[in-house]
């Protein structure tokens, strides 16, 4: 890989045919010839031979975390990080409520219902009872779970909690935009991935009133680690416990991110 190649950042949209970004798609068909995925001019056109390369490439290559590649012909941000490596890695400026409440996300690691499947447990209770809930509806608190993080962290700077107070994560992202938070949304995020940050809320829109929340841990080559309540290793809305996960692209979070940091 050339040094120029290594500067070269994720444009900030998806490469496919006909895109019109020729430096960025003179890279990517320089780095393809390099990576041994066809024999590329830099002409700077994104062309169906510069697709198939693409594509012979997502069938070669993984991701950062070891898994396949989507065999599109697309350069995304995931592609974009396969071919020329990884970005910097944002950094939340600290001390910050949102560096407290991911600190608190992590020791809750480990916190199980009891029993598994009640959305019921002396801890998980809290979560609810935080969000002004009696836990003896068993809602699902995926959402208290954010709320109490970052409850926690205020309280231990003697400071006010800023997060919206519900246990409905729609509810949440509805109130926050009324609020004027600070958000990406899932478009802007997908084309920007830069624009996510360890601390965001993470929003997830299941259709029918139905959606997912956590917190971000870290953003990684189109990837980001997490940490979430009410989930499990496989990633469910409706999971056991407090899980790290490691297995959800940037792309998945539909309705977007929450930016709590300097509110």
């Amino acid at each position: 890989m050339s040094n120029q190649d290594q500067t070269v950042r994720y444009p900030g949209k998806v490469l496919k045919i006909g895109s019109k970004a020729a430096a960025a798609v003179a890279q990517v068909q320089r780095r393809l010839t390099e990576r041994g995925c066809g024999l590329l001019e830099p002409t700077g056109r994104f062309d169906a031979a510069t697709s198939r390369a693409v594509k012979q490439c997502q069938a070669r290559f993984t991701d950062a975390l070891g898994q396949p590649l989507t065999v599109d012909g697309v350069v995304g941000p995931v592609t974009w990080a396969t071919l020329f490596g990884r970005d910097p890695e944002p950094s939340l400026p600290d001390p910050s409520l949102a560096t407290a409440a991911l600190g608190q996300a992590v020791n809750q690691i480990g916190v199980m219902e009891q029993p598994a499947g009640s959305n019921r447990g002396p801890v998980v209770d809290e979560y609810v009872r935080r969000v002004g809930l009696n836990p003896s509806g068993a809602y699902p608190w995926c959402a208290a779970f954010v709320y109490w993080c970052f409850s926690e962290a205020a309280k231990a700077a003697g400071s006010r909690n800023p997060v919206v107070k519900t246990a409905g994560v729609l509810d949440h992202w509805r109130k926050a935009t009324d609020r004027e938070i600070p958000r990406v949304t899932g478009a802007a995020a997908k084309s920007s991935p830069e624009r996510v940050q360890p601390g965001f809320v993470f929003i997830m829109d299941f259709g029918g009133g139905v959606g997912h929340t956590g917190l971000v841990e870290k953003v990684l080559d189109g990837h980001i680690v997490t940490i979430e309540g009410n989930t499990n290793d496989g990633g469910s809305r409706e999971g056991i416990g407090v899980f790290r996960r490691t297995g959800r692209k940037l792309a998945s979070i539909n309705k977007g991110f929450l930016d709590y940091r300097g509110v």
